[in-house]
């Protein structure tokens, strides 16, 4: 598992905030090119709990990218059908060739929701988590990338969010009984999450969880994490006048060691020199 923290975002205003918006975007569409291109097939999940952004983050991240060539998906409460055949209700919304595909929630809710609030049975759990390393890594082999991002926000966080939602006259529907039912059992839920970082989270496919509790930063930081992970033409993240170049917050995680304040280009370094040291 690795920690992306780019908490230096907090300090940017709105207009600043727009501005680096765009700048990403722009970025994502220079990615988006180099995959339609290239014939690239890549997955980005989010996973997190209720109210920590998933949606938001992923509506900003594909505002502007040419609709025919991405995907967004979200299954919502799968039927007796998806749910017995979970891995190929999966399988059938990957990435084609020259396409982007969003999970919006993912297979990992059998690992997390699903368990904790008994939608599946203990031993549909167990199979998903004896199978899916291996199944992600039949993924790899055909050709899709993929990129896991955890959400995480504290409890206090998701109840201020919740009160928005049921104060908001045009967004009250987005709170649900399920909501306040799967924030009853915030401690069942850290423990499978917990469990599925233990035994998910690999070399070829790590989990990477990033703070939402600010959702500036939590969109900021997704862009900035995935356009980092690829290396598509005239890639430019850091100019040398530009203020993001002065962040040093980044931060990652290893066998639970924590490496903070780094710059862009130690991040980078130090994340280069983790995969040496255990491939």
């Amino acid at each position: 598992m690795q920690v992306y923290d780019v908490s230096e975002y907090s300090k940017i205003t709105g207009l600043a905030y727009e501005q680096e918006v765009k700048r990403l975007q722009v970025e994502f569409l220079k990615l988006q090119n180099w995959v339609i291109d290239k014939n690239k097939r890549i997955a980005i999940l989010f996973e997190g709990r209720d109210a920590s952004g998933k949606t938001g983050i992923i509506n900003v991240i594909k505002r502007h990218l040419m609709p025919k060539h991405i995907n967004y998906i979200n299954i919502g409460i799968p039927n007796q059908t998806k749910s017995k055949y979970w891995f190929d209700t999966f399988r059938k919304e990957m990435p084609k060739k020259g396409e982007i595909t969003f999970f919006d929630r993912s297979w990992y809710s059998r690992a997390t929701v699903e368990i904790t609030m008994g939608y599946c049975k203990k031993k549909q759990y167990t199979s998903f988590m004896k199978r899916v390393n291996a199944w992600e890594e039949d993924l790899l082999k055909e050709g899709i990338e993929l990129k896991k991002i955890y959400l995480s926000i504290t409890k206090d966080e998701q109840k201020s969010r919740f009160q928005k939602r049921r104060d908001d006259p045009l967004k009250y529907w987005k709170l649900t009984k399920h909501d306040l039912s799967m924030a009853s059992k915030w401690d069942i839920y850290s423990f499978f999450k917990e469990q599925m970082f233990n035994r998910t989270s690999t070399e070829l496919h790590p989990w990477v969880v990033i703070n939402a509790n600010n959702k500036r930063i939590a969109r900021l930081s997704s862009l900035r994490y995935v356009l980092n992970e690829f290396d598509y033409p005239d890639k430019n993240l850091e100019a040398a006048d530009d203020w993001t170049s002065k962040i040093t917050n980044y931060s990652i995680e290893f066998e639970g060691v924590s490496f903070k304040n780094l710059s862009y280009q130690q991040y980078k370094l130090l994340e280069q020199n983790l995969k040496n040291i255990t491939s």
